[in-house]
């Protein structure tokens, strides 16, 4: 009897699109599937940075290739796949990935950075299913992987339209379900991942007033890209890669109210003794330097076993909290 390990399909000589791939996650995500053995077309606007990444892959002995792409726009992700189908004749494994943040107070963020939000996150996906799925269908086979994020799942706190975006994914691909439902080799597989360790977090749009740093308690991009390839080898509809992502879920499902207001006060409250100036980021353009898998953290990364344990307190209390607060609120009425 073969263990489930053994029945893991193996990858190497498939060929991985991958959107957002010049850093963070996306580059990440490159790497990982490199050393599976794939060939590798990345796409990302900034050709340097690209570039990069390309080489990247090339040093672990696979064929790799940049298509200059920008998501937002459906002739370019046309572009992209029919350039990676002249690479190696088919697309086995796409990769959608690409996303742009703006945080901030939703009437201070200029609206031509909210609309770019929308049509590089949402818009993106849709353009990277619609130009993929036929190609799917033609072949009979081929996996669709989209990086959601938490943010699927949970509002993140003056964020309101990326937090559009990602509950706008979730929604389509959970329709796009039914639709490949009668070919049974297609598969679309989502991942919600929590706040990540990745140069994402320094590229985006701050409104805010604060000049954000990651948390130390951010998964690292790495372990992201290994649970993406890990959807390419056993698809499954829905992964929470973490605990961390899975207690996100969780906790605000039993208590929406009490969480977004106490994360939206906790930012109000930073955001009165911060004064950064308001910068626009990579929504309008691609992303500056560093275009490296890893950003700054605020303070240096716990162990794992220290990360957990945090965690854990972390839950608890809050945990306790809400149930107080719960409490509280059924004595009153």
């Amino acid at each position: 009897m073969k263990s489930n390990d053994t029945l893991q399909k193996s990858l190497k000589g498939k060929t991985v699109v991958i959107t957002g791939g010049s850093s963070g996650v996306g580059r990440a995500v490159a790497e990982a599937f490199a050393l599976e053995g794939c060939n590798i077309v990345v796409a990302a606007r900034g050709k340097e940075a690209l570039d990069d990444t390309v080489q990247l892959c090339r040093d672990l002995d696979v064929a790799a290739m940049a298509v200059p792409t920008d998501v937002s726009i459906a002739s370019d992700v046309q572009n992209l796949a029919n350039k990676a189908l002249q690479f190696n004749g088919r697309i086995d494994i796409w990769v959608n990935n690409a996303g742009v943040m703006a945080s901030g107070k939703f009437e201070e963020i200029p609206m031509e950075l909210n609309e770019q939000v929308i049509k590089t996150n949402l818009f993106g996906y849709m353009h990277g299913a619609y130009s993929v799925l036929p190609i799917f269908k033609k072949q009979n086979e081929g996996i669709l992987i989209n990086n959601v994020s938490i943010g699927g799942f949970m509002p993140a706190p003056y964020s309101a339209v990326y937090s559009s975006t990602k509950f706008g994914i979730r929604g389509m691909m959970e329709c796009l379900h039914g639709e490949i439902s009668d070919f049974p080799e297609v598969h679309i597989c989502n991942l919600y991942p929590q706040i990540q360790r990745s140069t994402g977090n320094m590229h985006s749009a701050k409104y805010s007033g604060l000049d954000f740093k990651i948390p130390p308690f951010a998964a690292d991009p790495r372990d992201t890209a290994a649970k993406i390839v890990e959807l390419a080898k056993k698809p499954q509809k829905d992964l929470f890669p973490d605990f961390t992502s899975l207690f996100i879920k969780n906790i605000y499902g039993l208590f929406p109210k009490p969480i977004i207001n106490t994360a939206s006060a906790a930012m109000r409250l930073v955001m009165k003794v911060k004064n950064a100036p308001s910068d626009s980021g990579n929504v309008l353009q691609p992303s500056s330097e560093p275009h490296r898998i890893y950003g700054e953290t605020i303070l240096p990364v716990p162990s794992r076993k220290t990360k957990m344990a945090m965690l854990a307190g972390l839950g608890l209390g809050l945990a306790y909290v809400l149930l107080k607060m719960t409490s509280s609120n059924k004595n009153e009425s």
